[in-house]
């Protein structure tokens, strides 16, 4: 079985430590014959959740992309970035968007339950996100996902790149790269249970 990973960053900055570390475990997951689709949330661009905006205007266009590619995808692999110690206000409402109901009327909350997600995260901080790492957990288990134990938290990001955008210390891409080996692992063994 192929397993299908849906990859988003909590960071539409150029240049963003987040975007980097989530395309090192991306080839993690590639190592594992998995298929990996990188979605900017610079594409889906969304207003703030609100639910008069919603009963007014529905669920808006780049909100039901979102849904679709969810649902296409066995797993959700996610960059938290840290603002302030807590997860990014971007990451959040996309979230929430997608689990709006659907356009079928059914529950967006469907689209997580029962499905894997790794969080990784970044930050020039010396805990590395951890913070947003733990608060985006619990987010991704309310909505019924399975979070494996397996995660990232880089410090010093600024310092942990080369120009190219790997990271400098192999041993630290060794890792990131197991977190994306590891959810694909864990997809496969689900998909058979």
């Amino acid at each position: 079985m192929t397993v299908k990973i849906l990859a988003l960053c909590g960071s539409t900055r150029r240049g963003s430590v987040n975007r980097k570390l989530l395309d090192v475990a991306v080839r993690g997951a590639g190592d594992s014959d998995a298929e990996a689709r990188l979605v900017s949330l610079a594409d889906h661009a969304l207003p703030f959740y609100d639910g008069d905006f919603e009963q007014e205007h529905g669920v808006p266009a780049p909100a039901r992309e979102l849904q679709r590619l969810l649902a296409e995808h066995d797993a959700l692999l996610v960059a938290s970035p840290e603002y302030n110690g807590g997860y990014t206000a971007l990451l959040k409402n996309a979230i929430d968007w997608i689990s709006r109901p659907m356009a079928t009327g059914e529950s967006g909350v469907q689209l997580f339950q029962g499905k894997v997600a790794a969080v990784i995260s970044a930050s020039p901080g010396p805990m590395g996100g951890i913070r947003s790492m733990l608060g985006m957990r619990g987010v991704l288990e309310k909505l019924g996902m399975l979070v494996i134990p397996q995660g990232f938290s880089l410090a010093a990001a600024h310092q942990a790149f080369d120009a190219d955008g790997s990271l400098i210390q192999k041993p630290v891409e060794t890792e990131v790269r197991a977190v994306g080996a590891k959810l694909v692992e864990t997809a496969r063994r689900l998909s058979k249970a």
